[in-house]
């Protein structure tokens, strides 16, 4: 069969190195893909939010399943396009993709199916804000409305932070039209962890719980960033712990996605808080998230094409879903001053080496020039290992680290360092 992959970064590049493992999938295509995936299969250079000349190449090539990466195609409605025409696409419309969208209106949804978060309120415009500012205690949690590329969500430990947060969002617009709103959301506290589920409209999986660190250097210092790495499982949870979120979170909010019609088969990406007074949903996102893709794909023993084509015929209950009890970290290399601005067209390194030391390497923010392989965005490669313990997975993917080398290239040294303390 034939799959197409929307998107060129990390998780697209494990997304389809997934796919080649089985013994449905003959031909692989991505748009617009990167260095990594051309190694798998066919990157064809259309953008990944134009949803019309992805339907033509779908059409035209005989795609038999196209798997969006990126939430913007989603937000936009690939899926609603794609299921009009007929194709077989794996995601949710763009009612769905709502919930992650839109902030306000996830939260709404969260409070009309009574799945537990942290307390929020709403402003669409800066000087109600402000006022509510002036009213609150520090620490803010202020978020734009829309998509804002992983980097919406401002922790502020001040008033002064705070209003410069509203400034910044809502006047200046550093965030365009997804900061027309903000909401303010309850500071919570505890460990954070990742929880993703495939449904079909009936019925679910889970892939392992992971945990991501999203600030740019050790110690989680610096900006908020796409996500410096991941590693699965979370040592955290035990079984009482699990089932309390399957009850009270995830199968209330599969419920919810039931009640409000909403179409398509896809990933309900659930960010966790684990609390004091239990888990509590931060956020959602409507599709695999990056760089936990990284180290969940690697660990799911099932046939992800198997997974994929049967949730989009409602019968994911037809497939022996396994994952592996094995360990699995991803760190991420990035390019010098990311996430701020940074330099392209640095020569990469070292990738085969790291990959005879029994590393996985996913590009992200990579590409082909004049047969060298360059850099061309500020995650540049996910180095990824597996072993039966986490601590021999994170010394293998570190080993993996030390052998690559670009110009400027820098990378978290403490990835999965609160499991690992424990």
């Amino acid at each position: 069969m034939k799959v197409l992959v929307v998107g060129g970064g990390g998780r697209e590049h494990t997304i389809a190195w997934k796919l080649s493992k089985s013994p449905h999938v003959d031909t692989i295509y991505a748009a617009p893909g990167n260095a990594g995936i051309a190694g798998l299969g066919e990157c064809v250079s259309v953008d990944a939010e134009d949803k019309k000349a992805l339907l033509e190449f779908a059409q035209e090539n005989e795609v038999d399943l196209t798997v969006v990466g990126p939430e913007a195609p989603l937000v936009s409605g690939i899926v609603d396009l794609f299921r009009e025409e007929g194709l077989r696409i794996f995601g949710f419309d763009s009612k769905g993709a709502l919930l992650e969208g839109s902030k306000v209106w996830a939260k709404q949804f969260m409070e009309k199916y009574d799945i537990p978060t942290g307390g929020f309120a709403v402003f669409d415009n800066h000087c109600a804000a402000q006022n509510a500012i002036e009213a609150g205690k520090p620490p803010f949690v202020i978020k734009a409305d829309g998509l804002a590329a992983g980097k919406g969500v401002l922790i502020c430990q001040t008033i002064e932070e705070a209003r410069g947060a509203v400034e910044t969002v809502m006047q200046k617009k550093q965030f365009g039209p997804a900061g027309d709103r903000l909401i303010f959301e309850e500071f919570l506290e505890g460990t954070e962890l990742s929880v993703i589920a495939v449904f079909d409209g009936k019925d679910y999986r889970l892939l392992v719980p992971s945990q991501d660190h999203k600030r740019a250097f050790d110690g989680d210092k610096g900006p908020n960033t796409g996500g410096m790495g991941a590693y699965a499982p979370v040592p955290v949870l035990d079984h009482s712990l699990e089932e309390k979120i399957r009850i009270e979170i995830i199968e209330r909010t599969l419920s919810g996605i039931q009640s409000e019609k909403i179409k398509g088969a896809g990933v309900v990406y659930f960010g966790l808080m684990l609390t004091s007074a239990g888990p509590r949903v931060l956020e959602y996102n409507c599709r695999f998230g990056d760089p936990e893709t990284q180290v969940i794909l690697p660990l799911l023993k099932t046939d992800l094409f198997e997974v994929l084509f049967e949730a989009t015929e409602s019968n994911l209950e037809s497939v022996d879903f396994e994952n592996s009890n094995e360990a699995c970290t991803c760190v991420v290399i990035a390019s010098g001053g990311y996430p701020g601005s940074y330099e392209k067209g640095k020569e990469i390194t070292g990738i085969a080496e790291a990959e005879e030391a029994g590393c996985m390497v996913f590009h992200a923010g990579t590409k082909l020039e004049n047969g060298r392989t360059v850099t061309s965005g500020g995650r540049v490669l996910g180095v990824t290992a597996m072993a039966p313990t986490l601590r021999e997975a994170t010394d293998k993917a570190y080993a993996g680290v030390d052998r690559i080398s670009f110009e400027g290239c820098f990378s978290r040294r403490d990835i999965a360092w609160r499991a690992l303390e424990k």
